[in-house]
């Protein structure tokens, strides 16, 4: 079998060329797909963070993606699910398009700390590529959007089209773009895993007969050629971004819903999912099958909030369910030992921008700590947002960007 190996910077350095400047946060958990910024973060405080701009974002727990100059995500806007363009610089709404169905079969979102509940809503961040913008909303339609107007140029209903099978609480999955191919999950027996022309929306290939996840799939280097780790309820499956055959696989349980991503970092897969599932290491060799490294059962659970890696450690919100008072964790990856522990951030997300985290509490505060395993340091900390915060930071050219299920806003701080 091929080997796999984190995508990293190749994949930074190709998903640059091809749709982005290097200050820019394309997609969910992005340039690269896995929570970490090229750019840094010099000496702040709280006194020299400033919110340029914070205006209604109605419910939804889609993280923001910014480009050439817009900040787009998704809201609910009479009941339909609404993808918005802001101004990257004043917050000013560009254009807006209805979607799908805002209202769902099941509510997942009346959950939350006291006095901060409420507010269901999207899911999925979109994903700009140049001059296209894709959007993959709860019900599993794929559509391509002009990023300047909104116009909508294709779409693809999954379901109807796939035998797409969706899931409990739908759709939260991002799409990913690799190449000249934008890729989702979703579809029945013989197409789970499918991939689509970006240009002209025709479909590439199909593969699989898996049921996904909330997870967001990830980019992986596979025998030295592009390939994609999904994250579904059989465990891990990873495909080639080519053809979508399967390359390796590895088995994890399941219970209720998975919707961390995968965490990769050389040829260790990390992974995780809350209701007593717990946590894994998988090193990935020359085996249809990985070795698995550790797997801790009920522990180092990340609810949706998945971790990022630097320098042979995890940092991320981890527990279940502890709205208000889930801990920010620094988490050896080759052990699973948690070297600190720093509670009272809820399950909201973190992101690496050089060396130092940015963090978003459930609660609406952005908090700024160096990525150290000493210690907890925490360097800043600002309270930005009203309403509940269940999606991921965005960073790009020196400004935070986060959403609750009331508001967006924008934080300078430099």
């Amino acid at each position: 079998m091929k080997t796999f190996r984190s995508v990293g910077a190749f994949a930074a350095i190709a998903i640059a060329v091809s749709v982005a400047q290097a200050g820019d946060w394309p997609q969910y958990r992005g340039l690269a797909g896995d929570g970490k910024s090229v750019e840094s973060i010099g000496q702040v405080s709280s006194d020299a963070m400033k919110v340029l701009w914070n205006v209604p974002a109605p419910l939804g727990f889609s993280s923001m993606s910014v480009a050439d100059g817009l900040a787009y995500t998704l809201i609910a806007r009479d009941d339909k699910e609404t993808v918005v363009a802001l101004d990257a610089a004043t917050g000013q709404e560009v254009w807006s398009v209805p979607l799908g169905s805002s209202k769902y079969e099941q509510g997942g979102g009346d959950s939350g700390a006291p006095g901060n509940r409420g507010g269901d809503g999207p899911r999925s961040t979109p994903t700009v590529d140049g001059d296209r913008l894709y959007v993959y909303d709860s019900y599993m339609v794929l559509s391509c959007l002009d990023t300047k107007t909104g116009r909508v140029l294709w779409q693809h209903d999954v379901i109807a089209e796939n035998e797409g099978r969706n899931i409990k609480w739908l759709n939260a999955s991002s799409p990913l773009i690799e190449g000249n191919r934008v890729i989702v999950g979703g579809g029945g027996a013989g197409q789970s895993f499918l991939a689509f022309d970006k240009s002209t929306g025709d479909r590439v290939w199909a593969s699989g007969d898996e049921t996904v996840t909330h997870a967001t799939p990830i980019l992986a280097e596979v025998g030295g050629k592009s390939g994609v780790v999904f994250f579904t309820q059989s465990g891990l499956v990873a495909v080639g971004a080519d053809d979508g055959q399967e390359v390796w696989r590895a088995k994890f349980p399941f219970s209720v819903s998975t919707a961390a991503s995968p965490v990769a970092d050389g040829d260790l897969v990390y992974c995780s999912a809350g209701y007593g599932v717990g946590a894994g290491l998988f090193k990935i060799d020359n085996q249809s099958t990985p070795q698995e490294m550790w797997y801790k059962s009920n522990e180092l659970m990340n609810h949706w909030s998945t971790p990022v890696v630097h320098d042979g450690h995890l940092y991320g919100i981890f527990e279940f369910k502890k709205y208000g008072k889930a801990p920010l964790q620094c988490v050896e990856l080759s052990t699973g030992e948690i070297k600190w522990n720093e509670r009272g951030f809820g399950p909201g997300n973190c992101i690496l921008v050089g060396d130092k985290l940015v963090v978003l509490s459930d609660a609406g505060e952005v908090v700024i700590a160096k990525a150290t395993p000493t210690a907890y340091e925490e360097v800043a900390r600002k309270q930005v947002l009203e309403g509940k915060c269940w999606s991921t930071p965005a960073y790009s050219d020196g400004k935070i960007f986060v959403r609750s299920t009331q508001q967006a806003a924008c934080v300078a701080i430099d």
